[in-house]
């Protein structure tokens, strides 16, 4: 596989909608994204209620109608629960484009959903997970499931390769600043490749 780069834009802005956690209940961090048109959501899944993610959503005064796009990173049920919380909504996966009753085949490799929101396939926790780069002013963001939150876990206890896992934590930490982890609060990305 190549080395797909970083996003070429830089003008995004990043708001986390609920921050994700683990233990006895679970819940995946539920990000926002907007890039001039485009208007992102990343993983929502299970949270306790509709309201953890639309409350935030109403504060921006983003209405659910009006998201363009909303990106899965991989497709477990605590990361892909409310997508239809988002009918007009273009659906991202690691192959795919789901838009009404389409189905477009792509690699997610690559793939631009905006200028400064790039996808790069980023196996190891299931075979199908993808991260989320979106540039900002002021850095890059990873969106990924490679990281539960800011502890790792390392190994991933439930990983399909985790071979695979620190090789693209590598990846992943040579271009963003922040790590967005699958449940967690954002944390700064380190240069150490066992994280």
């Amino acid at each position: 596989m190549s080395a797909a780069p970083a996003p070429v834009a830089r003008s995004a802005q990043v708001t986390i909608l609920h921050r994700g956690y683990v233990g006895r209940r679970v819940a995946s961090t539920v990000s926002y994204v907007e890039d001039g048109a485009a208007r992102i959501i990343i993983d929502p899944g299970m949270v306790a209620r509709d309201s953890a993610i639309l409350e935030p959503l109403a504060r921006l005064r983003v209405r659910p109608a009006s998201i363009t796009d909303v990106i899965l990173s991989h497709h477990h049920p605590d990361h892909t629960l409310r997508t239809a919380l988002f009918p007009l909504a273009r659906v991202h996966d690691h192959w795919a484009i789901y838009e009404g009753d389409r189905w477009i085949s792509r690699p997610a490799e690559g793939f631009s959903v905006s200028p400064s929101v790039r996808l790069w396939e980023t196996p190891g926790h299931t075979p199908q997970d993808i991260t989320t780069l979106v540039g900002t002013p002021r850095e890059v963001f990873a969106f990924s499931h490679l990281w539960w939150n800011a502890r790792g876990p390392t190994p991933d206890p439930l990983a399909a390769d985790n071979r695979s896992i620190r090789r693209h934590r590598r990846r992943v930490l040579a271009v963003a600043s922040t790590i967005v982890p699958g449940h967690g609060a954002p944390f700064r990305a380190r240069r150490d490749p066992s994280r």
